[in-house]
C-alpha cells in the first residue's frame, strides 16, 4: 500500500514534468509592423517593423525604424540557453565618429508560461565623464495571435520610463 503510494506520487511528478517540457513556446516569426496609434513613449514620428526568425534556442530580429525621412536597420539575436551574452547595441543618432561604441550584455528568457520571451540588458557607454550605464528589460507578449506587445522599462542616468509597442502581423 505504502509503496503504490510512492509509485503513483513519482509517476504524478513525472507526469508534470512532462507536461511543462512540452508547453509550446510562442511563435514570433514573420514580418511584423508597428501600430503607432496605440503604442506610446516612442516619438511622435517613429514608424517601424520587425522581421523576426526564430529557432528552437534562439531568434533573430531585423527591425527598420523610419524617422523624419530617415531609415535605420537595426539587426539582434537573442540567444535562449539561460547565459549572460555580449552584444553590440547601436550607439545613439548623431554621434561623432571617434566615440566609443556602447557595449552590452544581455540575458535571454522565456516567460514561465512559454507565451513570451524575457530580455534583460545592460548597457555601458563611454563618455568624457566615464563610463555610463543603462539597464533595460524587454518583455514581449501576445495579446491577440496575431499582436505583439514588447513593453520596455528603461533605468538610466536620465531617470526611468517605460514604452510601450504594439506589433501588428502582416
Amino acid at each position: 500500500m505504502e509503496m503504490t503510494k510512492i509509485i503513483s506520487a513519482v509517476a504524478i511528478v513525472l507526469a508534470i514534468c512532462l507536461l511543462a517540457i512540452a508547453v509550446p513556446k510562442a511563435n514570433f516569426n514573420g514580418a511584423w509592423v508597428m501600430d503607432r496609434n496605440r503604442s506610446f513613449g516612442i516619438p511622435r514620428d517613429l514608424e517601424s517593423t520587425m522581421t523576426v526568425a526564430q529557432t528552437e534556442d534562439q531568434i533573430q530580429v531585423e527591425t527598420k525604424l523610419i524617422q523624419a525621412g530617415t531609415e535605420r536597420t537595426l539587426n539582434d539575436t537573442f540567444i535562449f540557453d539561460g547565459k549572460e551574452h555580449e552584444f553590440n547595441p547601436p550607439g545613439p543618432l548623431n554621434t561623432p565618429a571617434n566615440t566609443p561604441q556602447p557595449k552590452g550584455k544581455r540575458t535571454s528568457a522565456w516567460l514561465p508560461d512559454g507565451k513570451g520571451i524575457l530580455l534583460t540588458e545592460v548597457i555601458t557607454n563611454e563618455t568624457k565623464d566615464g563610463p555610463v550605464t543603462t539597464q533595460m528589460v524587454r518583455k514581449w507578449v501576445f495579446t491577440t495571435e496575431n499582436e505583439l506587445t514588447i513593453t520596455t522599462f528603461v533605468d538610466g542616468p536620465r531617470g526611468s520610463y517605460e514604452a510601450k509597442r504594439i506589433f501588428l502581423r502582416k
